[in-house]
């Protein structure tokens, strides 16, 4: 009806450190897991941006990571001129150009006319 210390103590005691024996595949396991599902396409994402923003070039249409279209006017070292508008021209830290279109990519019509 009630329980007695004798159901809360364990059948034997373990080896020391049979735990972690047992524990050691699994901790492996979990961190190849973690690197081929998490930091491998981390890492090859970041290299495919490294590439696009070393070619980029004088007239490509960027999209901004706060979504504002517009054309690259000059590449500077570490910065670019975008014209976002006719005679507007904003000066973007590279990093922040996270696609870069086709010069002559038409643009989605609005309507449906066929």
């Amino acid at each position: 009806m009630f329980a007695t210390p004798a159901y809360a103590q364990t059948a034997g005691a373990a080896a020391p450190g049979g735990d972690l024996l047992t524990m050691l595949p699994m901790l492996i396991g979990f961190i190849a897991i973690m690197y081929f599902f998490m930091i491998r396409p981390q890492q090859q994402q970041a290299k495919r941006h490294k590439a696009m923003l070393a070619a980029m070039k004088r007239n490509d249409t960027v999209v901004l990571s706060s979504g504002i279209v517009g054309k690259i006017v000059r590449v500077e070292e570490a910065e670019v001129m975008v014209e976002i508008a006719t005679g507007v021209s904003v000066r973007v830290v590279k990093s922040m150009i996270t696609e870069i279109r086709a010069k002559g990519e038409p643009a989605p019509a609005n309507d449906k006319a066929a």
